[in-house]
């Protein structure tokens, strides 16, 4: 009898611990919720959270053009995301370069299949909402001054070129993965991308008229504060979200990216009140971005600690950045892109190889890899992430020049993009 009651106890432990049992193939609910949460902050980020802080960063009769960008990127991307984006990004490698296309128009994407712990459906629209916040990033290197056309034209062929592919690089298993570049939620892939992109479309269109010597102030610093709160909120998805799990992972992520975001702009505004006098919320949005976009890549690596130093870097370093681009260089990538996300992405890159030493708080480096073998996957990453994205982001620029013309007239930009591509105004004035 005693060793039958042992028995029933054994069992009864078994059936309270059974709910909590995962196999392989099978989904999980918790994250499966937090996956399908995560999925609506990032697309939050970029409806309306970036419309409304590139909105106000703009001058008033250009508002409405940068609106309309995010929103027509959204629905083209998703389009492209459906016939053959997910395909080329997560369908089997060809070489480590792209995926097949076996999963064109989602094919075999159905109620009951399974990526992991999730429905295949969720973790489809999680890194959708990635390919489309990507293009939409790139806006401010060209704005006021490219026609709406051409926009839509480049966006479809460099998520093509440009985004599908890399996303295969790093996150699909392609020759990257494989390497073990360390890039949880988008250095690379997002932020080295849109920023190099941008600063050669600034540089193929040339600057807006009057640029430097006329000022272009932002024309809506409130539309531009709540954006930027927006994409704070939002960035918890878009890291926490990328340990495709409710884990400890997550938790760490979201933690780290607060604490960057927080010494990103708070680094930036000492900055500007020990060279100006005074800070500005522009440089405090700023600097949070910045926060943000540096410790994208590593937050699923390090600790809080390596958050504090990674976030005071971007403050300062993209800072400097920003200066240098332009007033030294004069180049008018005129949302600053790349000095925020390009060079954040490189930067946090970077800083992912080494803070991930557990020695310096991290998850620690993978089995058989050096810290300094590690910081050289790293820069292979960044170089390789450059310097496709710049030769293809050139080629396809002039290729659509060529085709349609990029810029818009003279006088259609004097008059506003808002009137001359939409025939609509942002306000009545």
């Amino acid at each position: 009898m005693k060793s039958l009651s042992s028995l029933s106890k054994l069992v009864g432990v078994a059936l309270l611990l059974l709910p909590q049992l995962v196999f392989a193939g099978e989904v999980d609910s918790g994250d499966t919720a937090w996956i399908l949460t995560s999925t609506s902050l990032v697309l939050f980020m970029t409806l309306p959270g970036l419309a409304l802080f590139y909105g106000g960063l703009v001058r008033a009769k250009n508002v409405l053009s940068v609106l309309m960008q995010c929103f027509a990127i959204a629905c083209v991307v998703t389009v492209l995301w459906v016939i053959f984006g997910y395909s080329l990004s997560f369908g089997a490698s060809v070489n480590g370069w792209f995926g097949g296309l076996g999963k064109m128009f989602l094919s075999g994407v159905g109620r009951d299949s399974v990526n992991g712990t999730l429905p295949e459906t969720v973790f489809v629209m999680f890194q959708m909402t990635f390919a489309i916040i990507t293009p939409a990033l790139i806006i401010g290197g060209f704005a006021e001054r490219m026609k709406f056309s051409s926009m839509m034209l480049f966006s479809v062929l460099w998520s093509t070129l440009v985004y599908f592919p890399i996303c295969h690089w790093v996150w699909g298993g392609g020759w990257l993965a494989q390497k073990g570049l360390l890039d949880f939620a988008g250095g690379t892939v997002v932020h080295i991308t849109a920023g190099v992109a941008a600063i050669v479309a600034a540089m193929v269109l040339g600057n807006r008229k009057g640029f430097p010597g006329t000022p272009m102030m932002p024309h809506n610093m409130t539309m531009t504060v709540t954006g930027a709160g927006m994409l704070w909120v939002g960035w918890f998805g878009f890291n926490g979200g990328s340990a495709v799990a409710a884990n400890g992972d997550a938790g760490m992520a979201i933690l780290v990216t607060h604490i960057s975001a927080a010494c990103g702009a708070l680094t930036w505004s000492v900055i500007e009140w020990v060279k100006y006098g005074k800070p500005s919320a522009l440089g405090i949005v700023t600097g949070m971005v910045a926060g943000l976009g540096t410790i994208t890549p590593a937050s699923g690596y390090v600790g809080p600690a390596a958050a504090l130093f990674i976030g005071v870097a971007a403050g300062f370093v993209c800072f400097l950045a920003t200066v240098f681009i332009k007033r030294t260089l004069k180049i008018d990538d005129s949302l600053d892109v790349f000095p925020v996300h390009g060079v954040g992405g490189i930067l946090g890159t970077f800083l992912a190889g080494i803070f991930v030493s557990s020695e310096l708080g991290g998850a620690g480096l993978a089995e058989g890899m050096t810290m300094g073998g590690q910081v050289g996957v790293q820069l292979t990453g960044i170089i390789a992430t450059l310097v496709w994205t710049a030769v293809v982001s050139y080629g396809i620029l002039k290729l659509v020049d060529r085709l349609i013309g990029l810029r818009v007239t003279e006088e259609e930009e004097t008059e506003g993009l808002d009137i001359s591509q939409h025939e609509e105004r942002g306000y009545i004035l």
